[in-house]
């Protein structure tokens, strides 16, 4: 039995497919994107990322959900070596991008003194409380729509369905029995012609992400910051795509 549905969230449209599973499956998987948008959004002013970034030091009880997206970003920026960098809200902010694209009222200030850091080393993390160091603030961005695919993915197989995609923005997380023999056939989006793909990839379990400086311009910036520059990448390449 195959299920599929799309609904708006986390920023955009979300699409969920499942294999032997049930629809109250794909309902929780839904509920617990929202709900991933619910704690982690920078435009929500009540969020847990808006309460951490709002602490200025101070220590932030926050869901478990919370706590583990956070500890995913510290080990992002060690196992990149600051190529990662989740501390970069100050720029992307500076260059236009304050408000939502989808919900252009929902906006976002910085506290005061708010500013990029090089390292994640004095975030300090228990099971229920998480404390930033005082200027930093956090942006889920791309690590939050990729972090939520996982967890959903996960969730979903042990819900005990046989197989499940959850896309969402250029984020694709797989595993288990796809719809057709031999793995999940994803595209990969020609960034000059949107009705057509470069790749059809493959894939049996991970995800594949693609990146791209054709979206969410602001003039001649865009929303993809190289963090030592705190300025927009300049490369020639248009999107990245990436499979793990």
């Amino acid at each position: 039995m195959l299920l599929s549905d799309s609904r708006a969230i986390m920023g955009g449209e979300s699409v969920i497919t499942l294999v032997g599973g049930t629809q109250s499956m794909l309902d929780a998987a839904f509920d617990l994107a929202a709900e991933c948008e619910r704690l982690w959004s920078r435009f929500l002013s009540d969020s847990e990322l808006c309460r951490l970034n709002a602490a200025a030091g101070a220590v932030v009880n926050v869901s478990p959900l919370t706590v583990a997206l956070v500890d995913a970003m510290v080990d992002g920026v060690s196992l990149t070596d600051g190529d990662f960098n989740p501390t970069l809200l100050p720029p992307v902010i500076e260059l236009g991008y304050a408000a939502s694209l989808v919900e252009p009222t929902h906006s976002v200030s910085l506290p005061a003194g708010a500013q990029v850091f090089t390292d994640l080393g004095e975030v300090v993390l228990t099971s229920s409380t998480v404390q930033l160091p005082a200027g930093m603030t956090l942006d889920a961005g791309g690590i939050g729509k990729g972090f939520a695919a996982d967890l959903i993915v996960a969730a979903v197989m042990a819900s005990g369905a046989r197989g499940v995609m959850v896309s969402r923005s250029g984020a694709v997380g797989v595993s288990g029995e796809s719809p057709q023999p031999g793995g999940w056939l994803l595209g990969v989006e020609n960034p000059f012609d949107e009705s057509q793909n470069v790749e059809i990839v493959r894939l049996n379990e991970g995800a594949i992400v693609t990146s791209s400086q054709r979206k969410k311009r602001f003039g001649d910036a865009h929303h993809l910051i190289d963090p030592r520059t705190k300025k927009s990448v300049i490369t020639s390449a248009q999107t990245v795509t990436v499979i793990a």
